[in-house]
């Protein structure tokens, strides 16, 4: 683009006042919560303000949380573009980025302001590009003048205020090019130079840490190397800074500080003078008839391995040692500062080191799930660092013997507090084999007699049997049992936390069965007789039921008998209420035998009712003397029912009274 000269194109890039001063970060402290705690330190002179350079993203972050130390002077505030920074410079100009494409739509743009150009004073009116250079046509007090602008020749607005206001445009315009980041200047008030510092809190990168585990074959010390990975996404490069790694689980938010906000508001219409509107006169009509009553309408609803020792000693003591950080902890937080300075540019990743340590260490056999074939392989480690150590990655290495400098898995290391263990599963040793079975028994225990019922109080066992064949290895396993709400384990419980409950048992190196069982106490009822029988059913006439079709349901019925006697040979013969149950046996089986009586004497009723209605018959099929003789034996099976429903009958009653004395009874 040919130049337009300093007025009209004034420079782009922001310029820094001579006394402002940048300061260096000195300390970064990053948190495994997302945050990086910015620490800038150094010498400003006197009333010299202090500027930030920051991605746009973060400023919210900064103006939530600038603090300024500084020993005499005082803070007058903070500036900064406006968010949107060329929307703000534009408004009220009547230009618009775009007429910054050329010089010829930008000086269109600005058709109707005083300009000078040439020597010439008067109103833009236009331009446009021609071989010799620029020819802008200007309206003086006299008519309109053509002037041609070479190069290096300016076009000037007259009005400096409207043409600082285009600067302010173009250097918006030009920030807006580097929009990631912003300039933010801290004005201070001071009569010397002095020391000052500024800490802000931003989202970052969380520093993630992982560790390297080198393990002894069987027990002692583990070796436990920690190293954090950390990205510098700040916007500028942290040289030689002292670095911090946090631990910890603080609250963080986040406001859209920097963003302007409108709060909507009612709006209030324009009052006018009300609209008078007349109705037409239509004339009377007859009064209507007055509607029906009717019923109020309801309220609406509201809207709802090997030990022997490689050659030149275990690896874990020929591993390079690491700086150690140095660890303070507070209430809820463990930070580690690394000894030595730091650096990481902007943009840059580091892997650094942070802590080497030894655990104590036992390598143990774990089951997590007792349905699995074979064991995980792990290790048992204790926090004797004193500090806490955050959650990470562990990779596990051999120390000893054939397993020395071999890699032996991944585990994941959950956060660990002083003096706290942790087992780290790396692999599945497919050696061991595990077979599982599992069953549950009911004990009775107790039996009380309630009217028409036994309360039978008991034990519910459930057993996990777990085989396990060692190939005559040695050492400690470990197995998680799911809790069973309302059950009691019958085995030591090492531990319990989310895992559940702990066992622990040493394998000798032969073939052994663990018994795991967990008890809790039952109560259930056992019916005489189903309870759904109206009273007139159980004590009515036998002539008013079907006594085959309803036997199931009655006292002395098939199937309760042999449910009690079930019972009873499962009962301790020292159980509260055996007694009892015995005496409801006897009591059921006599009930059997009077309802079979009852049943069969209701057949026999049945057959002489029916012989009585073909006696009936053959009374009116006859004449003479065989009429006779079926009169006869008429009269016969009238007593033949007489006598079966009597008996019938009897049987029935004794039923019912061995049934009401049954009912009468209680433990």
């Amino acid at each position: 683009m040919r130049r337009l000269g300093p007025c009209i194109l004034a420079a782009l890039a922001v310029t820094l006042p001579a006394t402002a001063t940048e300061l260096p970060v000195v300390s970064v402290t990053l948190s495994n919560a997302g945050l990086a705690q910015i620490e800038r330190r150094g010498t400003v002179a006197a009333e010299a303000p202090v500027v930030l350079r920051a991605p746009s993203a973060d400023v919210d972050d900064l103006l939530k949380s600038l603090v300024v130390f500084d020993p005499v002077g005082v803070v007058e505030g903070v500036r900064l573009p406006a968010q949107d920074a060329a929307a703000e410079a534009f408004r009220g100009l009547p230009l618009r980025p775009e007429d910054f494409a050329s010089r010829v739509a930008l000086l269109r743009a600005l058709r109707g302001q005083r300009v000078e150009a040439g020597g010439i004073s008067g109103r833009l009116a236009d331009a446009e590009e021609i071989d010799s250079g620029l020819r802008v046509a200007v309206l003086t007090e006299t008519g309109l003048a053509a002037v041609v602008i070479r190069e290096g020749d300016e076009v000037r607005l007259a009005d400096a205020a409207f043409a600082a206001r285009v600067r302010r445009a173009a250097d918006a315009l030009g920030a807006a090019r580097a929009e990631d980041q912003r300039r933010i200047e801290i004005a201070l008030r001071a009569d010397r130079a002095r020391e000052v510092g500024v800490l802000s809190v931003t989202g970052a990168p969380l520093w993630k840490p992982s560790w390297r585990l080198l393990l002894p074959a069987t027990g002692g010390e583990a070796r436990l190397l920690g190293w954090a990975v950390v990205e510098n996404r700040s916007g500028v490069d942290w040289e030689r800074v002292r670095l911090a790694l946090v631990s910890g689980n603080p609250a963080a938010y986040r406001q859209a500080l920097y963003t302007p906000i409108e709060v909507p508001r009612v709006e209030i219409p324009v009052r006018a003078a009300e609209t008078v509107t007349v109705r037409p006169d239509t004339g009377p009509r007859p009064p209507p008839p007055p509607a029906p009553m009717a019923a109020a309408a309801p309220p609406r609803m509201r809207a709802a391995a090997e030990t022997a020792a490689s050659p030149g000693g275990a690896v874990a003591d020929r591993v390079a040692s690491q700086p150690q950080a140095v660890a303070e902890s507070s209430i809820g937080r463990v930070a580690f500062t690394l000894p030595a300075p730091v650096t990481v540019l902007s943009g840059e990743t580091a892997n650094v080191p942070f802590l080497d340590a030894r655990l104590p260490a036992e390598r143990v056999w774990w089951v997590q799930d007792l349905a699995a074939r074979n064991p995980l392989l792990a290790v048992r480690v204790s926090n004797a660092t004193g500090s806490t150590l955050p959650d990470g990655i562990v990779t596990v290495f051999g120390a000893e013997g054939s397993e020395s400098g071999a890699f032996l898995g991944d585990s994941d290391l959950r956060a660990v507090a002083p003096g706290e263990q942790r087992l780290l599963a790396f692999g599945r040793d497919r050696d061991v084999q595990l077979g599982r079975t599992a069953s549950t028994t009911d004990r009775p225990g107790a039996v009380q007699l309630q009217r028409g019922r036994l309360i039978v109080r008991g034990v519910q066992r459930v057993e996990e049997a777990v085989a396990i064949d060692s190939k005559g290895a040695r050492g400690r396993l470990v197995l998680d049992l799911a809790r069973r709400p309302g059950a009691r384990p019958d085995f030591a419980v090492a531990a319990e936390g989310e895992f559940g409950l702990r066992h622990e048992v040493v394998l000798d190196g032969s073939a052994t069965t663990l018994r795991l069982g967990f008890e809790r106490e039952t109560r259930s009822e056992l019916r005489l007789w189903d309870a759904g029988l109206r009273p007139f059913e159980l004590m009515g006439s036998w002539r008013e039921a079907d006594l085959d079709a309803a036997a199931p349901r009655l006292p002395g019925g098939p199937g309760t008998l042999e449910r009690l006697r079930d019972l009873l040979a499962r009962l301790p013969a020292d159980a509260e209420g055996r007694a009892v149950l015995q005496s409801v046996i006897d009591a059921m089986a006599e009930l059997r035998n009077r309802l079979d009586a009852a049943r069969s004497a209701v057949r026999a009723y049945g057959v002489a009712e029916a012989a009585l209605t073909r006696a009936r018959q053959a009374v009116e099929d006859r004449t003479g003397p065989q009429r006779e003789a079926a009169r006869r034996a008429l009269n016969d099976a009238s007593i033949a029912v007489e006598r079966a429903g009597a008996e019938a009958d009897a049987l029935w009653r004794a039923w019912r009274e061995a049934v009401q004395a049954l009912l009468a009874r209680e433990s």
